[in-house]
């Protein structure tokens, strides 16, 4: 068994977490995977020691792809890439043996205290997460997001503070209440699909420029530090699919 396979059909989230992986030394070494198919021929090569699987990965979806999985690498520990309000998905990928779920911008602290936990742990009761979580041997579960990394480099579980944000974890500031117009889900939806800004220019006849312009905006709108996060905000609140 060696390293983590991250597959995902968004090339730009895809890319996020192969990068945020390579952080995390326990997780080494990192693949990647768009598809079943490749994740699966990954498998075969070098069962992997954590799989990150995007919930709503191509035909024939997650839900498949952790059956599939589990008979080429069966100790794999496979966490869903998902968001909270995908109960129906959640719900069957627990009952297959996942062990918890992830949000797709999930940070490095996040990542690294939950593999801690994951590997630390290679058999684990299955319950039904409420939210971003993974599941802790005699702890039920805990929230993904309560996660940071101190300065020891030990992962640690921290209080929410009065706004009900875990502390020591940064927040990012999105303007709330404020839409994305027509023309920044276009930009977006070009992010989604790993396509550069001049491309998506090309595509919707726009300036290089323009796109940053139109860029910076839904960034600013969506709480987003980089495409990736903004790609996977996108997803989660259903602007592109």
């Amino acid at each position: 068994m060696a390293g983590v396979v991250v597959c995902h059909g968004s090339a730009v989230v895809r890319e996020r977490l192969v990068v945020t992986s390579i952080g995390v030394p326990a997780l080494g070494p990192v693949r990647a995977a768009s598809s079943v198919d490749e994740l699966l021929s990954l498998a075969r090569r070098m069962p992997p020691t954590v799989v990150l699987l995007d919930a709503h990965l191509g035909a024939p979806g997650a839900i498949e792809a952790i059956r599939r999985l589990r008979a080429v690498a069966p100790s794999a520990a496979i966490v869903l890439l998902a968001l909270p309000d995908d109960t129906v998905a959640l719900d069957r990928a627990l009952a297959l043996g996942a062990r918890g779920f992830l949000a797709p911008d999930v940070g490095r602290a996040e990542l690294s205290a939950v593999a801690a936990h994951v590997l630390a742990s290679p058999v684990l009761p299955v319950q039904p997460p409420s939210r971003s979580s993974v599941d802790v041997p005699s702890q039920g579960s805990f929230r993904a997001s309560d996660l940071r990394t101190p300065s020891n480099g030990n992962p640690a579980v921290t209080a929410p503070d009065a706004n009900g944000a875990p502390v020591g974890v940064p927040t990012t500031g999105a303007i709330p209440g404020v839409p994305l117009t027509k023309r920044e889900i276009e930009v977006l939806t070009g992010m989604s699909h790993g396509r550069s800004n001049a491309q998506i220019g090309a595509e919707l006849y726009l300036s290089e420029d323009t796109v940053k312009t139109h860029a910076r905006r839904l960034f600013r709108k969506l709480g987003a530090n980089d495409r990736a996060q903004a790609v996977a905000i996108g997803l989660r609140r259903g602007l592109i699919q």
